[in-house]
């Protein structure tokens, strides 16, 4: 009876696997960098609006757009409702405003600054910062409030009429 010696099962040797060295791979996976990024994007959602200036104030509502976003950090003023100043998150008083405007206005390249009031605060307080902003150096001034307040005409915010 010829029985014969079995070597391997299915009778080949290496069946689709090298001894030794392994194959380098040739595809990338990109699965954990797209699982970081969507991670990373949350947080950043999360995280953004809270980066505002933390002096909390009543806006008046208004019509108007929003102003176009610059490279620099805008400068805040805020009048809060006692009337008290703060520049950006600062606590400020009145004779201590024109000298620190003066010194920040040397080391900034815009002239640009936003000026937050609380809707409570009278016309001539607001009045009397605008003119020491533009003493210290500011003379773009950006009033700041909420958008969808009230409008003028109606709807949204409308051209004036020209009569013609």
């Amino acid at each position: 009876m010829g029985m014969g010696v079995a070597g391997s099962a299915g009778g080949g040797g290496r069946r689709g696997r090298r001894k030794g060295r392994s194959a380098a791979m040739s595809e990338i996976n990109i699965t954990p960098m797209v699982d970081v990024m969507l991670v990373l994007l949350i947080i950043f959602m999360v995280a953004a609006p809270m980066l505002t200036v933390g002096v909390p104030v009543k806006l008046p509502e208004t019509a108007a757009t929003a102003l176009p976003t610059e490279q620099e950090e805008p400068l805040t003023i805020t009048i809060t409702a006692d009337g008290s100043l703060a520049v950006q998150s600062t606590p400020i008083g009145d004779e201590e405003l024109l000298p620190k405007l003066e010194a920040i206005a040397k080391e900034r390249t815009s002239r640009k600054v936003f000026l937050r009031a609380d809707g409570s605060v009278s016309y001539e307080r607001v009045a009397q910062v605008m003119g020491a902003l533009n003493a210290g150096g500011f003379n773009e001034i950006g009033l700041v409030t909420d958008a969808a307040g009230p409008s003028f005409g109606g709807g949204a915010a409308s051209q004036p009429d020209t009569g013609g």
